[in-house]
């Protein structure tokens, strides 16, 4: 396995009025690959239980899934994602703050969605722990607030994409989950 341990980055995305967003935080594991060919990263993702879903250049179109978990992992240059808004939302929420964030990536990068955090598709690498449905937050908002209960049934991963049993995922989005649940 040809990664290096680093603790990830969280961050947590507010609801929107077309985007459910989830409870557990998107993770950001910087510099984590050494090797960024795709067979390498499908060697250490696949025996850890997630599934090479696609490799794109740019998937230009906004979505997000509530029947599983993403991982995307950075092959080469950089990207930009705006993650957690749709292409419905107001750009900023009743107080003022921007709905939404914005991810830079580079080149041996890993991000990893929890189901439900809308990306704007410029994943290089992705890899999916479940089949996959998509949503493109055009919902009106009742509809999305369905959508965020539905969700809310997808397990957490037993397995950290890049370290396995030993990885940070499951702990961190278990506390996540304990400490965020929906009321």
């Amino acid at each position: 396995m040809s990664v290096n341990h680093v603790q990830p980055e969280q961050y947590f995305l507010p609801p929107t009025p077309h985007v459910p967003n989830s409870r557990l935080p998107v993770l950001v594991y910087r510099n984590v690959l050494e090797d960024t060919s795709p067979r390498n990263i499908v060697n250490t993702i696949e025996p850890n239980g997630w599934i090479k879903g696609g490799q794109w250049k740019t998937y230009k179109v906004p979505h997000f899934h509530t029947h599983c978990h993403e991982c995307y992992g950075i092959i080469r240059g950089g990207s930009t994602y705006l993650l957690g808004v749709g292409p419905n939302d107001p750009k900023v929420d009743e107080e003022g703050s921007p709905y939404g964030m914005k991810l830079t990536v580079q080149k041996g990068d890993v991000f990893v969605l929890p189901n439900i955090d809308i990306d704007d598709g410029k994943g290089i690498l992705e890899a999916t722990g479940h089949r996959f449905d998509m949503n493109y937050g055009f919902k009106p908002p009742e509809e999305t607030s369905a959508l965020a209960k539905q969700s809310e049934s997808v397990a957490i991963p037993l397995l950290d994409p890049l370290y396995g049993l030993d990885g940070p995922l499951p702990r961190l989005w278990r506390e996540a989950a304990r400490s965020r649940a929906r009321l």
